[in-house]
């Protein structure tokens, strides 16, 4: 996997741009990912973590963290199409490197997932939860709409 670049590098280079803060698309993301929460943990509790699919679990778990990246994005007046931009908004958030590193391979796995097939076994699958679990506790704080 290659270095990530900056929030700023993909602002000057134009993969992001400055918009009009947007807080209903905020809130609207913000509530998706809840969604996904709440599903992700039913699916789980119902037929237990041992019996859901590695890929499932990656790519919601990513899907879960990134929306919620996007929607404090939304709020803050940026708008970009690249998941490595948002993934690079971390570091403004004060996520360590430890976790912007993990998001960006989380990232880079789910794109194997979506489009090379790539198939994820078990033994990743506790460190992408207690992720998830932990850094969505800290998103959920920067994402406050009222």
């Amino acid at each position: 996997m290659r270095f990530l670049k900056t929030f700023e590098e993909f602002l000057s280079s134009g993969a992001v741009r400055k918009i009009t803060p947007d807080k209903e698309r905020a809130k609207n993301l913000f509530l998706e990912s809840e969604d996904k929460f709440n599903f992700f943990e039913k699916v789980k509790k119902s037929l237990g973590e041992k019996e859901l699919v590695p890929n499932f679990i990656v790519e919601t778990s990513y899907d879960i963290l990134i929306e919620l990246i996007r929607a404090k994005l939304f709020l803050m007046g940026y708008k970009t199409d690249s998941h490595e931009a948002e993934v690079a908004y971390m570091r403004n958030l004060k996520f360590s490197d430890a976790d912007v590193n993990f998001m960006n391979e989380l990232r880079y796995l789910r794109n194997g997932i979506k489009y090379y097939g790539r198939i994820l076994n078990e033994e990743y699958v506790d460190k992408v939860l207690n992720f998830m679990y932990k850094v969505r506790v800290k998103l959920k704080k920067e994402v406050t709409i009222k």
